[in-house]
């Protein structure tokens, strides 16, 4: 089976989550010997940077990006094979949508834009709007991040019977504890410290996060940001209060990002909407506590392994995080429940659950 398989978001400003998940897939499904994955991306000079730089080899279409997304949800043209040559299946892991030249599956992580549309540009909302139109038109099956995104798709218009939940992965492997000591040290983080990952970007919460920390009244923990600069966040001045109890420390390697996973007191994840929440899963592998989002897809993942507060809520929120800090044993107790769970959720499940769809859709 040949797969045209989408992955110019690895080209993106902020590949994201989105990025990883899509170079995760492709790495397991290029690994099992019936399956050929493609890679098709717009016309580039160079490669993506290396933590999102591709494993399978990847076809460029003539187009510059922006050209090419216009054409393919306007234009419906070009075709994925004009890069890739025949295919079975074209599988769009993006936003962006190919026409469907052969059986279509698309991934959708979620619909951010329609529960707030305000972080978005004119240009964005009806990017994303078109490519939701083309979904719900073209696609033989629509592969959910998580049920909330199925909900979402299904409100949304696209046919129910057409969507399938395949959840997301994660590398279980605990850190060493070496390499946590070492990675701690080299970032300045000597005290007890709450961490938070992901692009820095207004649904992450983090004002909310930020108050909280501050009302911990307590000069003995640090709050550690972890996660690339997004957009409609001012860091700098949201965590002027904090002193050198904030640390803002950018986009991170996996192996870097991992071990401070494992090296904080608590994980605390108050987005208020994601598709998935992987940085959620990403910190119960490392056995950390979480304290996450009640009502939303992180609830869904992390079942009953995590804390799940209001995420709008100050005094909830510091009052959870507060709680483990003070309760070792109930810490301890939750970070081996959410290893334990996590260690359910892998890349192979994911691919062998995208493989299926596939095959569905060939028919």
């Amino acid at each position: 089976m040949r797969v045209a398989y989408t992955l110019e978001q690895c080209w993106h400003r902020v590949p994201g989550g989105t990025a990883r998940a899509a170079l995760e897939v492709a790495d397991v499904l290029d690994g099992i010997d019936d399956v050929t994955i493609l890679g098709v991306a717009a016309r580039h000079r160079r490669p993506p940077e290396a933590p999102w730089r591709p494993t399978v080899g990847v076809a460029h279409l003539p187009l510059p990006r922006p050209a090419l997304y216009t054409a393919w949800h306007e234009l419906r043209r070009p075709a994925v094979q004009r890069a890739t040559g025949p295919v079975e299946v074209i599988h769009a892991t993006g936003v962006a949508v190919p026409p469907r030249s052969a059986p279509l599956v698309v991934t959708v992580h979620d619909l951010a834009f329609l529960r707030d549309p305000t972080p978005f540009t004119r240009n964005g909302r009806r990017f994303f709007a078109r490519a939701l139109e083309r979904t719900a038109s073209d696609a033989d099956l629509v592969l959910c991040s998580s049920a909330a995104t199925r909900e979402d798709c299904a409100a949304a218009g696209i046919d129910p019977a057409r969507l399938r939940v395949v959840p997301l992965g994660v590398h279980a492997a605990p850190v060493d504890p070496s390499a946590v000591a070492a990675t701690t040290a080299r970032h300045g983080l000597h005290r007890p410290y709450v961490l938070a990952v992901g692009t820095l970007e207004p649904r992450k919460n983090l004002p909310t996060l930020v108050e909280a920390v501050r009302r911990l009244r307590r000069d003995d923990v640090d709050l550690v940001l972890v996660g690339p600069a997004g957009w409609g966040v001012e860091v700098d001045a949201l965590v002027a209060g904090l002193g050198d109890r904030v640390h803002v420390l950018g986009f991170l390697p996996a192996a870097e990002r991992d071990a401070l996973y494992a090296g904080a007191a608590v994980f605390c994840y108050p987005s208020t909407f994601e598709g998935f929440g992987l940085p959620v899963l990403e910190a119960m592998a490392q056995g950390t506590p979480v304290v996450t989002s009640a009502g939303t897809a992180m609830a869904e993942v992390a079942g009953p392994d995590a804390v799940l507060v209001d995420p709008t809520d100050v005094e909830a929120l510091r009052d959870a995080v507060a709680g483990l800090l003070e309760d070792p044993v109930r810490a301890a107790a939750l970070g081996v429940a959410g290893a334990r769970r996590a260690g359910t959720y892998t890349w192979e499940r994911t691919a062998a659950a995208t493989l299926d769809a596939y095959r569905e859709a060939l028919g």
